[in-house]
């Protein structure tokens, strides 16, 4: 219920310290969504080295410095986690990072949060919950993005697909952190979990202008990634492709035929079929 609230509140009423009023529209140049993976395919300690990750991103002077090295030099930022197709909370709701003390101050918010795990993997809702929260948050940005990272395939709401393509015909970037860490230790991936994930991020995720993607092979790649993500995404030099008036491109990997954009859902239902009871 502390969630939900939380949630209404980021979405409605955006108007956390270091925001400000939606009627106003400050001009920043990156109005940036994290939709970070809560999902219970991580354990309780991925969960917290992947939140880490992003606090030692915030407090590192590379991504500080690209904050700052915009034309504007500020940007907005908020931090959602999301699992299923019904589970999706803002942990830190729209907040305007224009300092070095912003940025160590929403680092500080978001340590001070615990992870909490849901069922179900939804990137699709994740991006449909995300794609609205830049109307009348208070910014203007130059590039709207929302930076999605997972474990995992979509496996219950919509057609990733679809969420991609109408967030991308709103002129919103999908860039992608696939998370291909299961099993790294064990020797085999964990259910949920697909091969070249990355190559399932590239055809059937990122989208829109100048989507791209970073995969983790490894949580102890994860930190580099982040900051190196971070940078390219905040950074004010960041080159878009030229598009036509009215028209907004979506990425498909060359190889798109070979990626089943539908495994994560085939997935469950044989997962059903075999464990009826397990909803």
């Amino acid at each position: 219920m502390r969630r939900r609230i939380v949630w209404f509140l980021a979405c409605v009423l955006p108007f956390a310290p270091g925001s400000v009023r939606a009627a106003e529209e400050m001009p920043v140049d990156v109005e940036l969504v994290l939709a970070v993976d809560a999902s219970w395919s991580m354990d309780s300690g991925e969960q917290r080295i992947q939140r880490d990750g992003y606090v030692a991103a915030f407090r590192s002077a590379e991504v500080q410095e690209a904050i700052l090295g915009g034309g504007h030099q500020k940007v907005a930022v908020t931090y959602v986690e999301w699992a299923g197709e019904f589970s999706q909370s803002v942990i830190v709701p729209w907040t305007l990072i224009d300092s070095k003390a912003s940025a160590e101050a929403f680092a500080y918010r978001l340590s001070e949060e615990e992870p909490e795990r849901a069922r179900r993997t939804s990137i699709s809702s994740a991006i449909d919950v995300a794609a609205p929260m830049f109307d009348a948050n208070g910014f203007k940005g130059l590039r709207r993005v929302i930076d999605v990272s997972g474990d995992g395939p979509n496996n219950q709401g919509r057609l990733v697909t679809e969420a991609r393509d109408a967030a991308a015909r709103r002129g919103i970037t999908i860039n992608g952190l696939p998370l291909m860490t299961s099993g790294a230790s064990e020797g085999a991936a964990s259910w949920g979990s697909i091969p070249h994930l990355d190559r399932y991020y590239a055809t059937c995720v990122i989208g829109g202008p100048g989507a791209f993607m970073i995969p983790v092979n490894d949580w102890a790649q994860f930190p580099e990634a982040v900051r190196r993500k971070l940078v390219m995404e905040l950074a004010g030099g960041w080159p878009l492709p030229k598009v036509e008036d009215g028209e907004r491109p979506v990425r498909i990997a060359a190889d798109a035929d070979a990626v089943d954009c539908l495994i994560g859902e085939r997935q469950w239902q044989d997962r059903q079929f075999r464990w009826p009871t397990d909803r």
